[in-house]
């Protein structure tokens, strides 16, 4: 190849290659972890008793013996996929489609495609057409091999046999259009202004009947910054929904700040439609934190993957679906490099029972004729406090007047040095016990019996002198 054309286009071909070839590698290695999932967790269900109660930690048995039966064929059919793979992995046998296997799938059903067999072969061919190249850091622009100036102008380096076509200086093919990039295109300016790499790739749109330019490049390295430097001027906590982001600004006390905001996305339509839905959402979150000069984000450490199988939830389709459409994976990492563009901090906190406990301290308190408080509101401030190293219930103890606390429970939230936090509820004293005992009411809840005679109860009264007997 380097000897008929050049070896900058050489090594962009075999660059390609060797990129489809990887890409090919890691889908074959994560199709045998997604295997071998299933396969554990069938067998696992399969060995447990017909009709066994699943635990948070496990799932139990499958409930119908029909059902038990397709499973056990099904999990037949998953241990041959399995071992063809793993052959295939050891073998180092790749599956490479150039132009895609959907596309070739199509070929088959015409009919199906809403498609003639001239059209397919258009798109096959245009698919197959491509031209990349890697950037290169110190060459003009960026790019030796495709150059686009900062006014739009592209050009290509042509190799040695086609030379004869340049109509520019240097061997280099100018085209005719110019391009403008609408997304991140003032970060992709003072790349290439820097000599910075960037890399580009051009193919046919066949549907819309134009030709397209991408450029790509490598995000910066997020910085780690100190928790209590994250955490000085506050933080603003995430609550992630199937079809919206719920906010709240907390203060470095824990304390929730104005309103709750909303930043709703549609996830239904094509994989571009809702990249762009995830990524508007990201950035109006983002400005909205910069509004408030607040320099972290909490965000849930969420990850459905063992959640949304169909071995553990066969029967409850609407809560898997549920469940694959909140942008987990895409969220998290989309998300932490437009956060690092922004100079903002990311707390990923442990996800458990948070929409359950601000649900239940902090739903209702901040509810008022002026403020609608929702179950996502509130799981955005326990997600915050969490955060910020704070439990969710947090509250100061009523001045103690006499034993009736007269002035009531104090709701204001204390500062961190604060003393005499609440703690449980202690359990019912014994003149409530003896009370509702006088008057037959029937207890759902009985505490235990004391194991110690320090602890157990006195029939007797307790009487005290009127003189101190020192004899």
């Amino acid at each position: 190849m380097t000897s008929e054309s050049s070896s900058r286009w050489a090594g962009a071909i075999t660059k390609a290659t060797h990129d489809q070839w990887a890409l090919s590698r890691r889908c074959r290695l994560a199709h045998i972890q997604s295997l071998e999932a299933g396969v554990r967790t069938s067998m696992h269900r399969l060995s447990q008793p017909i009709g066994e109660k699943g635990t948070k930690r496990a799932p139990g048995g499958y409930r119908p013996q029909g059902e038990w039966f397709h499973e056990s064929r099904r999990l037949a059919t998953l241990q041959h996929r399995l071992d063809v793979a793993r052959a295939e992995w050891e073998a180092g046998v790749v599956h490479v489609v150039r132009g895609g296997r959907k596309l070739l799938k199509n070929r088959h059903g015409l009919e199906a495609a809403q498609l003639t067999e001239h059209e397919w072969r258009q798109r096959w061919a245009t698919e197959r057409w491509f031209l990349a190249a890697d950037g290169e850091s110190g060459k003009r622009f960026g790019n030796e091999t495709i150059r686009v100036t900062p006014d739009g102008e592209v050009s290509i380096k042509l190799p040695a046999p086609l030379a004869h076509l340049a109509d520019s200086r240097h061997g280099r093919y100018v085209l005719a259009s110019k391009v403008a990039f609408q997304h991140r295109g003032q970060e992709w300016r003072d790349r290439i202004e820097a000599n910075r790499a960037v890399a580009y790739r051009i193919h046919l749109d066949v549907e819309r009947g134009r030709w397209s330019l991408t450029a790509s490049w490598t995000r910066p390295t997020v910085r780690t910054v100190p928790l209590e430097s994250a955490r000085a001027q506050g933080i603003v906590g995430v609550d992630t929904n199937a079809d919206h982001f719920a906010a709240y600004q907390l203060d470095a006390q824990g304390n929730p700040v104005g309103d709750p905001r909303r930043f709703f996305y549609d996830l239904s339509g094509t994989a571009g439609h809702r990249d762009a839905q995830i990524r508007h959402a990201i950035s109006r979150l983002l400005h909205w934190t910069d509004r408030h000069g607040v320099k972290a984000i909490g965000l849930e450490n969420l990850d459905f993957t063992a959640e949304k199988t169909r071995e553990k939830h066969g029967r409850k389709k609407r809560f898997r679906q549920l469940l694959s459409g909140i942008p987990t994976g895409k969220l998290k990492a989309r998300l932490v490099s437009m956060a690092a563009e922004h100079g903002l901090s990311i707390g990923a906190v442990d996800p458990a029972y948070t929409s359950m406990w601000g649900d239940e301290h902090w739903k209702k308190p901040l509810t008022s004729n002026k403020r609608k408080m929702s179950r996502h509101d509130a799981a955005g401030i326990a997600i915050g406090r969490r955060a910020l190293g704070y439990p969710i219930r947090r509250r100061t103890a009523p001045p103690r007047d006499d034993q009736s606390d007269r002035r009531g429970h104090r709701t204001a939230q204390a500062g961190p040095g604060a003393r005499g936090r609440d703690g449980t509820r202690p359990p019912v004293t014994e003149r409530a016990h003896d009370a509702r005992r006088r008057i037959g009411e029937q207890r759902t809840r009985e505490p235990s019996a004391s194991n110690t005679v320090r602890d157990a109860r006195s029939s007797g009264s307790w009487h005290q002198m009127s003189l101190l007997d020192t004899a």
